[in-house]
């Protein structure tokens, strides 16, 4: 069970989820730091709050967090957009790969000819 596990670990895919989600978690704090830092306060000019997240409303003893919510949703939208465009510029740097059709190729003449060929060379033995 242990080599089993080892060989499922040692596999690239296992690997390079591993390196993304990493990665992932980092792009994820640093859009944080962004949001926090420069989004919100630009928003708050305009809306006379700087932080989103005191935005609360009580109902009998139930806190509702609604601005802590904003900014989840602030972040989710920058995030979104910012692998969109990185997608986009990777699509346009990688060529771009044919797509298998599913159909076979029809053999031209010469390719008839040949195993034709072949197949009286094996008739032949």
């Amino acid at each position: 069970m242990i080599k089993e596990f080892k060989e499922f670990i040692a596999r690239g895919n296992v690997m390079d989820l591993a390196v993304g989600v990493i990665i992932g978690a980092a792009f994820t704090a640093i859009v944080k730091s962004l949001v926090d830092n420069l989004i919100n306060p630009l928003i708050g000019i305009f809306l006379g709050q700087v932080d989103f997240s005191n935005l609360v409303f009580k109902v009998g003893n139930a806190t509702f967090k609604y601005g802590s919510f904003i900014n989840s949703i602030i972040n989710f939208l920058i995030i979104s957009f910012v692998v969109f465009l990185l997608v986009k510029a990777i699509n346009k740097i990688m060529p771009a790969q044919k797509e298998d059709s599913g159909e076979t190729p029809v053999p031209t003449k010469e390719e008839k000819y040949l195993s034709e060929i072949v197949d009286l060379l094996k008739q032949d033995k």
